[in-house]
């Protein structure tokens, strides 16, 4: 078990604000997000970048949320999969929203050429890209792509990732998004 004065030192001098690791539920995705918004408020963080953060949030909570909700994952792959870790904190100027989850490695895959296309497009071409992806269809797992385009939308800087295999055959995501 970690040392929390040491954890808690760590989190604070890296500017992290609020961080919460294990299972995503519904009811801690509200919560947390409620805690969000009541400590940027708090704050008197102007409305767009708290609506920005908070925007952020949400999206990469439901990113998370989203690799387990799949039919086809066992019970023991849920658990697995729903550990996930959400981090918000500032950097410099700007806030920062990281988040990461194992995924599994074709979704891995997916993961990395969407986001090395969203690198390459800069705010015009993010725009056009979130307009095309509401006019198609949804696709395999029910959403339409929106959730890293709206995040790369709302982030000061391109979104950095990173993707890291395991011993038990998953690959743990990482995404940081600079508001």
């Amino acid at each position: 078990m970690p040392n929390l004065h040491d954890l808690r030192g760590t989190l604070s001098s890296q500017g992290a604000l609020i961080c919460f690791n294990g299972p995503f539920t519904h009811g801690i995705i509200e919560e947390l997000g409620k805690a969000v918004r009541k400590y940027l408020e708090i704050e008197e963080v102007q409305k767009s970048a708290l609506m920005d953060v908070f925007s952020v949030y949400i999206e990469a909570t439901q990113n998370v949320s989203n690799y387990v909700t799949r039919d086809q994952w066992t019970a023991d792959e849920r658990l697995r999969l729903n550990a996930g870790i959400i981090v918000i904190g500032h950097e410099g100027d700007h806030y920062v929203v990281q988040s990461g989850n194992p995924v599994q490695a074709p979704d891995a895959e997916l993961l990395r050429q969407r986001l090395d296309r969203l690198g390459a497009l800069d705010k015009p071409g993010l725009k056009a890209l979130y307009k095309e992806q509401m006019r198609s269809k949804r696709g395999p797992d029910g959403g339409a792509g929106l959730g890293l385009i709206e995040m790369a939308r709302k982030a000061s800087a391109p979104l950095e990732y990173s993707l890291v295999p395991d011993q038990a055959g998953l690959t743990f995501f990482s995404l940081k998004v600079i508001v």
